[in-house]
C-alpha cells in the first residue's frame, strides 16, 4: 500500500479544474504535514491554505512551472490547481528538513486522498507576499500545488546521453527519467 502511493505521487502540474478542493481536504492535508517529525521539535512551518477562486488566481500568477519546459508557462486555464498550500517558516530560520518532509507528507495525503500535486520553489514571493496574508515575520518557503491530475505522468531509464530532463511527447505525456537504482545505492 504504501509502495503504491510513493510509486503514484508524481509532479503533477495538470489538472481537472472542474473538480475542486475542499477546505476541509486542504486542513487534512495541512494536518497530515503538521503531525510530521520536526528538527528540535521546533515546528516552525506554518500553513496557508489557498481554495479561493480569487486567491487560487493570485498564486497561479507567482509561480513558474517547470524549469525543463521552456516553452511552457504552465497548466492552461481549466487545467490549473483548485488549491494550493503555501508553507511559510520565520525568516532566516533554515528548516529545509522540515519543509521536506511536510511537502512529502502532503503529497502522499493528496494521492491517498485521490488527488496529485505539485511542490514549487520557483515564486515571486514578493508579489506573493502582498497578495496573501501569512504569519508575521514568516517567508514563503514552498508552495503545495493541488488538484484531481489529468496528465499521465510516466518513469523510464535515464537514455544513453545521461541527460535527466523531464519533457513531455506529442501526447502531451510527461516523461521522467529516473536513475537506474543500482546506481544510487551500494553496499
Amino acid at each position: 500500500m504504501f509502495k503504491d502511493l510513493v510509486l503514484k505521487n508524481r509532479s503533477y502540474r495538470r489538472f481537472y479544474q472542474e473538480k475542486e478542493i475542499s477546505c476541509e481536504q486542504l486542513k487534512e492535508l495541512a494536518y497530515l504535514g503538521h503531525m510530521t517529525p520536526s528538527a528540535a521539535n521546533r515546528q516552525p512551518v506554518r500553513f496557508t491554505l489557498v481554495y479561493k477562486e480569487k486567491d487560487l488566481k493570485n498564486v497561479f500568477d507567482c509561480v513558474k512551472w517547470a524549469g525543463y519546459l521552456k516553452d511552457w508557462d504552465g497548466p492552461a486555464e481549466g487545467e490549473r490547481p483548485t488549491g494550493y498550500i503555501i508553507l511559510t517558516a520565520p525568516e532566516g530560520l533554515n528548516c529545509a528538513q522540515d519543509e521536506g518532509i511536510i511537502a512529502q507528507t502532503i503529497l502522499l495525503g493528496a494521492v491517498d486522498m485521490g488527488l496529485g500535486g505539485c511542490m514549487i520553489g520557483n515564486i515571486d514571493r514578493n508579489k506573493l507576499s502582498a497578495l496573501i496574508t501569512i504569519p508575521e515575520n514568516h517567508e514563503i518557503r514552498l508552495i503545495i500545488a493541488l488538484g484531481v491530475p489529468k496528465e499521465e505522468v510516466v518513469i523510464e531509464n535515464i537514455h544513453a546521453d545521461g541527460n535527466i530532463k523531464y519533457y513531455r511527447d506529442e501526447n502531451q505525456i510527461h516523461h521522467v527519467p529516473k536513475i537506474d537504482f543500482h546506481e544510487v545505492i551500494s553496499y
